[in-house]
């Protein structure tokens, strides 16, 4: 099941949710499209001159984070598939399937509408990464099966023994980072940006309302103002890979 196109989902509360339209479209050099959905709880980051690939979603109060679209010529059978490897539906509404993975984690099959342009590099930086942060005790079974589901996507490990890549062919714009956390506990996900310069993006970020709430050798965990959780990654913003 070859997948066409991928989507960065920006989940965040409803009562945030103006504050991470306006902060994720200056970060990513975008304009908003109407809202869509029965609550008006969709909206797409549109780029100039480029097919979009970043949507923002309102969720629950408690509720927040981020999940991976995959668009696909045959939804159900990608959704098959997904069952097949021990996903779970969560939701068929027929041109759009919500799945749950093995160890928890949301992700949708939706139609590929012909999307081939990925946006480019925006003041030294890219939102191309969704890492799903996973307990010990589901990280393998949850390797194989992102490394199964992907077909045509390359699998390996990351730059540390806790990190695993599922990455897309060239042109997909968004890739899949596997985090094997410490802690037992629900799986989540959070957007991750490769920057050419961590340091220069964090002060960008800064002056838009986001804050530094920690900082690694390679990446720098931050908050929007939306309060959700992401990560400034010192990976080239064109490759996506590490550099030397």
């Amino acid at each position: 099941m070859r997948i066409s196109w991928t989507y960065a989902f920006i989940d965040r509360p409803r009562e945030a949710f103006g504050a991470a339209c306006a902060f994720w479209t200056a970060v990513t050099d975008t304009r908003l499209s109407e809202l869509r959905g029965e609550h008006d709880e969709f909206v797409t980051l549109l780029p100039d001159g480029a097919d979009a690939c970043a949507k923002i979603q309102a969720v629950g109060p408690l509720s927040g984070g981020a999940h991976i679209d995959f668009c696909v010529d045959d939804v159900p059978e990608f959704a098959a598939a997904a069952v097949r490897l021990g996903a779970s539906v969560v939701a068929d509404l027929g041109s759009l399937v919500v799945l749950r993975s093995p160890a928890g984690q949301l992700f949708c099959a939706d139609p590929w509408r012909g999307q081939s342009s990925r946006p480019g590099v925006v003041r030294g930086s890219r939102l191309d990464q969704v890492c799903v942060d996973i307990a010990p005790s589901a990280f393998d079974a949850e390797v194989a099966f992102w490394s199964t589901l992907l077909v045509g996507w390359e699998s390996l490990p990351g730059s540390l023994p806790e990190f695993h890549v599922v990455k897309p062919p060239p042109g997909l714009p968004v890739r899949l980072l596997l985090q094997r956390l410490d802690e037992e506990r629900p799986a989540s996900a959070h957007l991750d940006l490769a920057c050419a310069d961590v340091t220069a993006t964090r002060a960008r970020h800064e002056e838009l309302g986001a804050a530094a709430v920690s900082a690694f050798p390679g990446w720098t965990v931050m908050r929007d103002p939306a309060g959700g959780m992401y990560c400034l990654t010192s990976r080239n913003p064109v490759t996506g890979g590490l550099d030397g």
